[in-house]
């Protein structure tokens, strides 16, 4: 209440002397407008009056008591006496209220007293928290420092429990390397001592250690005793190796394999005993192997069929002199030594099974040598895989496989350079070319690279070999002996065939492989053959006959080509172009022997204009005998053309073609020959005896109607 009252007071004094303020200054103002009083002072200027008076129209107090007309110093007596009111008044309230500010101030230092006191008490808190704190930190310092004492000796506990465990020799350890058996329980104990010798090996600590000097004698005592326990016993397993009727790779895969460990731990810890182990395998599985590669050699040799000899040539003549035999050998003999036939088969057998000879024996089945060929290989194949991955698994090396397989590779070997300089089967030896080539892709899809040396060595031999014998075949043709050949026949030559069919087999074993130098080879054959069976034609007198054997020869050699596939290529088409073109010819000679003096005229004089100045005009008497002489005898001629080519060609389908070409032609001829008659002054006379156009065409129809 004395605050309010106070707050009263204070606002009330601050007003009055606002207004005592206001009043002041507006008295001087208004005082200088009082002339009465003052109206005789020079000090006083009144310059600038006016404006000042403007200034003040606009204050809210000046025009209130402006409005009202009242007198500053009315007004101003008015404000002191009610300032001097308003102090009186807060006097007497404070009067009033002066027990409560005594109360108030009683309280107050209470008050003082209390906070003092706690300020007391809180200093002393403040001073023992902070000795608190010192402590605390202190703890911290010596935990962390506990802490690091208990992981060092965590850690060195833990280094100290490994040092022991791996250097300590267990007992039980003891009488499983000296008196156990090598079985499962024995190689994990060999791992527990390999890895106890390693550690006394390599471990730096250990070297300086007196617990070394106490257990290394005893370590090396059991090395010693593991060495030579495990050493009898892999040896006595590879000795099981060398029995006969051992299934090698049975014993390898669920015996040998089990026990690789102990090679590992010979390796590492008896190299020179690791040496012999690796030298008996390699000594065992020589022998054995080679014994039998040798074996089955021997047995495939007893199957063989020989296909060819160093006579078996092309250009060779070879015909018996038996009474009932022919000179030629038969057109379609599949068993020849020059056609493909079945023997292509094989190239789709390459991933059989190997020939089991005393099975193929005992049904008297013979083999052409690229079977047994395909046969071996297949069996050196699955062999040295199975031998590869044993012994990368087992020894953990590589190296070792070609140690072991010198021996068989050897026995090959030597049987190949046996068979190889007396094979003059040229189809053979394409074949193996090919059957190597396939076995080589076998090897790489089974990712196995053991064989690609000796591979590609056969693949070596095989080709200059192969060029060996079909220089002999392309050197038959170029010295052939033409006399001996010659045979008073206008079909095919048995030589011809031979071309054909061995010519046949190659290109069609160079379908998937494009190989440019056979195909070389083969140019250079045909151009020898193309000499030869000119030659051949040559030693018939008349031209005719010459035209029939080259005819029948090229069109022989086309169908075999054919029958191959659509593969004959550039040789195909060369000899289709020369039977074009000997059809050609022999349709002219063969027209010209019966309507011989019709076709010279229209050559040479049927195209020439009757009605022009020349020397000698074309007359109705010079055409007239070839008119009726064709219209007398035709038909009869045609049918002895027909009988000409029935008897001169051996393939009734081209010589169809053939008759077929000559009656066109003859139509043609004759076409001429009624256009020019046509031409000629008078020549509507000879209409009479012209054989109509639809009467040779339907004779044409007539024979085509026979094929």
């Amino acid at each position: 209440m004395a605050d309010t009252a106070t707050n009263q007071v204070g606002n009330s004094y601050g007003e009055a002397n606002d207004s005592q303020e206001i009043a002041f200054d507006l008295g001087v103002f208004v005082g200088d407008l009082n002339f009465e009083e003052d109206v005789s002072s020079d000090d006083i200027s009144l310059e600038g009056l006016q404006k000042e008076l403007e200034e003040c129209r606009n204050d809210d107090v000046v025009a209130n008591i402006l409005s009202k007309g009242t007198k500053l110093r009315e007004y101003t007596k008015g404000v002191e006496n009610n300032l001097r009111q308003v102090e009186l008044d807060s006097i007497q309230d404070y009067i009033k209220e002066s027990d409560n500010l005594v109360s108030l101030h009683d309280q107050i230092r209470d008050c003082d007293s209390i906070l003092s006191q706690m300020e007391t008490l809180l200093s002393g808190f403040q001073a023992e928290i902070g000795s608190i704190s010192s402590d605390i930190k202190i703890l911290q310092e010596k935990s962390m420092d506990m802490g690091l004492k208990l992981k060092n000796r965590k850690v060195a506990e833990s280094k100290l429990a490994k040092f022991v465990e791996d250097i300590i020799v267990p007992p039980r350890m003891v009488d499983i390397i000296v008196d156990g058996e090598v079985n499962e329980e024995y190689m994990r104990t060999l791992e527990i001592l390999s890895k106890k010798l390693k550690f006394v090996e390599v471990e730096p600590m250990v070297k300086t250690s007196k617990a070394l000097k106490d257990v290394q004698p005893e370590l090396e005592k059991l090395r010693q005793k593991a060495v030579s326990k495990v050493f009898e016993f892999i040896v006595q397993k590879l000795y099981a190796l060398r029995k006969p009727k051992t299934n090698i790779q049975i014993l390898q895969q669920s015996v040998l394999l089990k026990y690789k460990y102990v090679v590992s731990f010979l390796k590492e810890h008896g190299k020179e005993v690791y040496i012999e182990v690796r030298a008996a395998y390699i000594d065992t599985m020589n022998k054995v192997l080679s014994a039998h590669f040798r074996a089955y050699i021997q047995a495939l040799e007893k199957l063989q069929l020989d296909i060819a000899t160093s006579s078996d040539l092309i250009g060779v003549d070879t015909r018996s002199t038996s009474l009932f035999s022919r000179g030629r050998e038969p057109l379609k003999n599949r068993s020849a030594v020059y056609a493909l036939g079945e023997r292509i088969s094989i190239l789709k057998e390459i991933d059989q099974p190997a020939l089991i000879p005393h099975i193929a024996e005992a049904s008297s089945t013979k083999y052409p040598y690229e079977v047994l060929f395909r046969s071996l290989h297949k069996l050196l194949m699955d062999t040295a895989s199975s031998e590869y991955l044993f012994c990368d698994d087992f020894f953990g090396e590589e190296n070792i496989f070609y140690e072991i397989f010198a021996g068989p590779f050897a026995v090959i070997d030597e049987h190949f350079n046996s068979i190889l300089p007396n094979c003059f089967d040229a189809i053979g030896l394409m074949l193996m070319i090919r059957i190597i080539h396939q076995h080589q892709l076998v090897m790489s899809r089974r990712r196995i690279p053991c064989l690609d040396s000796y591979l590609d060595k056969v693949n070596i031999s095989l080709w200059p070999r192969f060029k060996m014998v079909f220089d002999m075949h392309l050197n038959s043709l170029r010295n052939a002996n033409m006399r001996a050949l010659w045979e008073d026949d206008i079909h095919p030559h048995y030589v011809m065939r031979r071309y054909a069919e061995f010519t046949s087999s190659l290109i069609h074993l160079n379908v998937e492989y494009g190989d440019g130098q056979l195909e070389l080879n083969l140019e250079r054959l045909r151009m020898a053959i193309d000499d030869m069976v000119i030659k051949l034609a040559k030693t018939f007198s008349k031209t005719k006959l010459q035209t029939v054997f080259l005819i029948n020869n090229y069109d022989m050699t086309i169908a075999i080509l054919k029958e191959a596939g659509p593969e004959g290529g550039k040789i195909q088409l060369h000899f289709e172009e020369l039977l074009k073109s000997n059809t050609a010819i022999f349709v002219e000679e063969l027209l010209l022997e019966h309507f011989g003096d019709l076709i010279k005229f229209v050559k040479t004089r049927a195209s020439e204009d009757p009605s022009s100045s020349s020397e000698r005009p074309i007359t109705v008497a010079e055409v007239e005998p070839l008119v009726k002489d064709f219209a007398s005898r035709w038909k009869s001629a045609i049918e002895l053309m027909h009988k000409d080519v029935i008897t001169s060609f051996s393939n009734f389908l081209c010589g169809m073609e053939i008759l077929r070409a000559a009656l066109t032609q003859l139509l043609l001829y004759y076409t001429r020959l009624s256009d020019c008659i046509k031409r000629i002054p008078g020549g509507s006379a000879l209409n009479k005896d012209l054989v109509s156009i639809s009467s040779i065409m339907y004779e044409i129809r007539k024979y085509s109607r026979t094929f």
